[in-house]
């Protein structure tokens, strides 16, 4: 399995809007998502061993955010025909395994997710009150792996601040995940 690292953060970059469906059946656009000091925006699926990974903290990051100001949504993008476990059902259940304290919602279209320029899961965009992006980068150091002791928590210090200043932190390490799932192309 590949592993793929997006972009450096293109500091300023408006969040692009989308109108998408969540697990709960409500439909979220950036109007009824953004929170008073931003928004993290993450490409995430259910069957990626480092989305696995990090899961349960990134659930307690994103609850903990909201204490600042920030408001969390999920995107799932993936080929859900080609990977079954990331399917709109199987996307309800995970929410409610985890209890996730954020939407989370299908790109049935992957539309958002080109939008963003979104390469792999995870795949965080950390964007201020004016919804301008500041941070894109990794959740932490820990890619696939257990934690160690007071490891740094790259993604919830870049989003406090952000929510404390309105700018993301000027170096940043890119995140690694698995490639999204891309729809086959069609052959001409």
């Amino acid at each position: 399995m590949a592993s793929l690292n997006p972009p450096v953060c293109n500091f300023g970059q408006r969040a692009s809007d989308f109108d998408l469906l969540g697990v709960d059946g409500k439909r979220y656009s950036l109007a009824n998502i953004a929170g008073k000091n931003g928004l993290l925006v993450m490409f995430i699926c259910n069957h990626c061993p480092y989305v696995k990974a990090i899961k349960t903290r990134l659930v307690n990051d994103c609850r903990e955010l909201l204490t600042y100001g920030i408001n969390t949504i999920a995107i799932q993008s993936n080929d859900a025909e080609n990977y079954p476990e990331d399917s709109y059902e199987r996307m309800m259940e995970e929410a409610k395994l985890f209890n996730f304290p954020f939407p989370y919602v299908l790109d049935d279209t992957q539309e958002v997710a080109r939008a963003y320029g979104a390469v792999c899961t995870p795949d965080f965009f950390g964007f201020n009150a004016h919804l301008e992006l500041q941070y894109r980068g990794r959740f932490d150091a820990t890619g696939r792996h257990a934690p160690e002791q007071n490891n740094p928590r790259d993604l919830f210090d870049a989003m406090k601040l952000i929510a404390e200043t309105g700018e993301g932190p000027k170096d940043q390490i890119a995140s690694i995940g698995c490639s999204i799932k891309w729809f086959a192309q069609e052959s001409i």
